[in-house]
Protein backbone atom coordinates (compact mmCIF):
# COMPACT_ATOMS: atom_id res chain seq x y z
CA UNK A 1 0.00 0.00 0.00
CA UNK A 2 1.18 3.42 -0.59
CA UNK A 3 0.82 6.32 2.27
CA UNK A 4 -1.54 9.14 1.07
CA UNK A 5 0.36 12.88 1.34
CA UNK A 6 -1.63 13.45 4.63
CA UNK A 7 -0.17 10.09 5.82
CA UNK A 8 3.35 10.79 4.81
CA UNK A 9 2.90 13.74 7.22
CA UNK A 10 1.60 12.57 9.82
CA UNK A 11 4.51 9.64 9.48
CA UNK A 12 7.04 12.71 9.43
CA UNK A 13 5.31 14.03 12.86
CA UNK A 14 5.64 10.22 14.25
CA UNK A 15 9.69 9.90 13.28
CA UNK A 16 8.96 7.03 10.99
CA UNK A 17 10.06 9.65 8.04
CA UNK A 18 12.48 12.42 8.15
CA UNK A 19 12.50 14.72 5.17
CA UNK A 20 15.07 17.35 5.98
CA UNK A 21 14.20 20.26 5.13
CA UNK A 22 10.57 19.65 5.34
CA UNK A 23 8.58 22.07 3.35
CA UNK A 24 4.63 21.22 2.99
CA UNK A 25 4.12 23.07 0.00
CA UNK A 26 5.70 20.16 -1.43
CA UNK A 27 3.48 17.43 -0.07
CA UNK A 28 1.73 16.12 -2.98
CA UNK A 29 -1.59 13.83 -2.68
CA UNK A 30 0.52 10.66 -2.30
CA UNK A 31 4.54 11.68 -2.46
CA UNK A 32 6.18 14.25 -1.34
CA UNK A 33 8.35 16.53 -3.71
CA UNK A 34 12.41 16.50 -3.92
CA UNK A 35 14.86 19.58 -5.00
CA UNK A 36 18.04 18.83 -7.22
CA UNK A 37 21.14 20.14 -5.08
CA UNK A 38 23.26 22.29 -7.08
CA UNK A 39 26.17 20.31 -8.20
CA UNK A 40 26.53 17.29 -10.35
CA UNK A 41 29.45 14.31 -10.80
CA UNK A 42 30.09 13.31 -14.66
CA UNK A 43 32.93 10.17 -14.58
CA UNK A 44 35.67 11.71 -16.82
CA UNK A 45 37.32 7.99 -17.93
CA UNK A 46 35.95 5.33 -20.81
CA UNK A 47 35.22 2.81 -20.64
CA UNK A 48 34.08 2.78 -16.89
CA UNK A 49 35.26 -0.37 -15.53
CA UNK A 50 33.26 -2.64 -12.50
CA UNK A 51 36.28 -3.56 -10.36
CA UNK A 52 37.39 -0.09 -10.06
CA UNK A 53 36.76 3.58 -8.63
CA UNK A 54 36.23 5.54 -11.78
CA UNK A 55 37.03 8.95 -11.58
CA UNK A 56 34.39 11.80 -11.79
CA UNK A 57 34.48 15.63 -11.88
CA UNK A 58 32.18 18.04 -10.36
CA UNK A 59 30.13 20.56 -11.87
CA UNK A 60 27.78 23.31 -10.26
CA UNK A 61 24.70 24.45 -11.44
CA UNK A 62 24.86 28.03 -11.71
CA UNK A 63 21.90 29.75 -10.52
CA UNK A 64 20.82 30.59 -14.02
CA UNK A 65 21.01 27.12 -15.09
CA UNK A 66 23.23 25.07 -17.34
CA UNK A 67 22.53 22.58 -20.43
CA UNK A 68 22.50 19.08 -20.12
CA UNK A 69 23.39 16.73 -23.45
CA UNK A 70 21.85 13.92 -23.98
CA UNK A 71 24.98 10.62 -24.04
CA UNK A 72 26.06 11.92 -20.75
CA UNK A 73 25.39 10.19 -17.73
CA UNK A 74 24.61 12.85 -14.75
CA UNK A 75 24.84 12.02 -11.27
CA UNK A 76 23.25 14.67 -9.15
CA UNK A 77 21.23 14.47 -5.24
CA UNK A 78 18.51 15.46 -3.82
CA UNK A 79 18.63 18.88 -1.66
CA UNK A 80 17.12 16.74 1.01
CA UNK A 81 17.97 14.31 3.25
CA UNK A 82 15.36 11.78 4.42
CA UNK A 83 15.25 8.75 6.75
CA UNK A 84 13.00 6.02 6.51
CA UNK A 85 11.99 3.78 9.38
CA UNK A 86 9.24 0.45 9.25
CA UNK A 87 8.54 1.73 5.31
CA UNK A 88 9.72 0.88 1.60
CA UNK A 89 10.99 4.56 0.23
CA UNK A 90 10.68 5.13 -3.91
CA UNK A 91 11.53 7.82 -6.10
CA UNK A 92 10.32 8.80 -9.29
CA UNK A 93 10.93 11.52 -11.70
CA UNK A 94 8.15 14.18 -11.88
CA UNK A 95 6.25 13.78 -14.90
CA UNK A 96 6.79 17.45 -15.47
CA UNK A 97 10.39 16.60 -15.77
CA UNK A 98 9.96 13.51 -17.70
CA UNK A 99 7.93 15.76 -20.78
CA UNK A 100 10.78 17.59 -21.08
CA UNK A 101 13.43 14.55 -21.71
CA UNK A 102 15.04 14.15 -18.59
CA UNK A 103 15.14 10.78 -16.88
CA UNK A 104 15.97 10.94 -13.15
CA UNK A 105 17.13 7.28 -12.41
CA UNK A 106 18.40 4.74 -14.43
CA UNK A 107 17.85 1.83 -12.12
CA UNK A 108 17.77 3.21 -8.53
CA UNK A 109 14.24 4.53 -7.70
CA UNK A 110 14.10 1.36 -4.47
CA UNK A 111 15.08 2.39 -1.24
CA UNK A 112 15.59 0.07 1.73
CA UNK A 113 13.96 0.58 5.11
CA UNK A 114 16.42 2.05 7.24
CA UNK A 115 18.18 3.83 5.04
CA UNK A 116 19.52 7.38 5.62
CA UNK A 117 20.63 10.38 3.11
CA UNK A 118 20.79 11.89 0.14
CA UNK A 119 19.50 10.25 -3.19
CA UNK A 120 21.66 9.85 -5.82
CA UNK A 121 20.16 10.67 -9.26
CA UNK A 122 21.10 9.06 -12.12
CA UNK A 123 20.17 12.00 -14.79
CA UNK A 124 20.10 11.44 -18.52
CA UNK A 125 17.88 13.54 -21.10
CA UNK A 126 16.61 12.71 -24.51
CA UNK A 127 17.98 16.18 -26.09
CA UNK A 128 19.78 19.05 -24.55
CA UNK A 129 17.51 20.66 -21.88
CA UNK A 130 18.79 23.76 -19.40
CA UNK A 131 18.31 22.95 -15.60
CA UNK A 132 18.69 24.54 -12.31
CA UNK A 133 18.99 24.28 -9.08
CA UNK A 134 16.39 23.27 -6.41
CA UNK A 135 14.19 22.34 -9.14
CA UNK A 136 11.53 19.56 -7.94
CA UNK A 137 13.17 17.14 -9.73
CA UNK A 138 11.21 13.94 -8.22
CA UNK A 139 8.78 12.77 -5.74
CA UNK A 140 9.29 10.80 -2.86
CA UNK A 141 6.73 8.13 -2.05
CA UNK A 142 6.39 5.28 0.45
CA UNK A 143 5.14 1.73 0.79
CA UNK A 144 4.31 -0.10 3.55
CA UNK A 145 5.43 -3.54 4.43
CA UNK A 146 4.20 -7.11 5.42
CA UNK A 147 5.82 -9.28 7.52
CA UNK A 148 9.65 -9.56 9.22
CA UNK A 149 11.99 -7.54 7.48
CA UNK A 150 15.90 -6.50 7.76
CA UNK A 151 16.68 -2.78 8.34
CA UNK A 152 19.41 -1.55 6.08
CA UNK A 153 21.49 -0.20 8.36
CA UNK A 154 25.65 -0.70 7.34
CA UNK A 155 25.32 -0.35 3.35
CA UNK A 156 27.80 1.12 1.13
CA UNK A 157 25.82 4.11 0.69
CA UNK A 158 24.20 4.90 4.04
CA UNK A 159 24.44 8.07 5.81
CA UNK A 160 26.03 9.51 2.48
CA UNK A 161 26.78 13.45 2.41
CA UNK A 162 27.52 14.12 -1.23
CA UNK A 163 26.39 12.13 -4.49
CA UNK A 164 27.52 8.90 -5.41
CA UNK A 165 29.32 7.54 -7.69
CA UNK A 166 29.22 4.05 -8.46
CA UNK A 167 31.05 1.66 -5.76
CA UNK A 168 30.02 -1.50 -6.99
CA UNK A 169 34.13 -2.13 -7.42
CA UNK A 170 33.83 -3.04 -3.39
CA UNK A 171 32.32 -6.33 -4.77
CA UNK A 172 35.07 -7.04 -5.97
CA UNK A 173 37.45 -6.82 -3.11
Amino acid sequence: MILSGLEIEKRIKSGDIEITPFDRSLLNPNSYNLQLYNKLLTYTDFPLDMKKSNNTREIEIPEGGMVIEPGILYLGRTYEHTVTKNLIPMIQGRSSIGRLGIYIHITAGFGDIGFKGYWTLEIECIHPVRIYPMTKICQIYYHTIKGNYLTYDNGRYQNNNGIQPSLLYQDFI
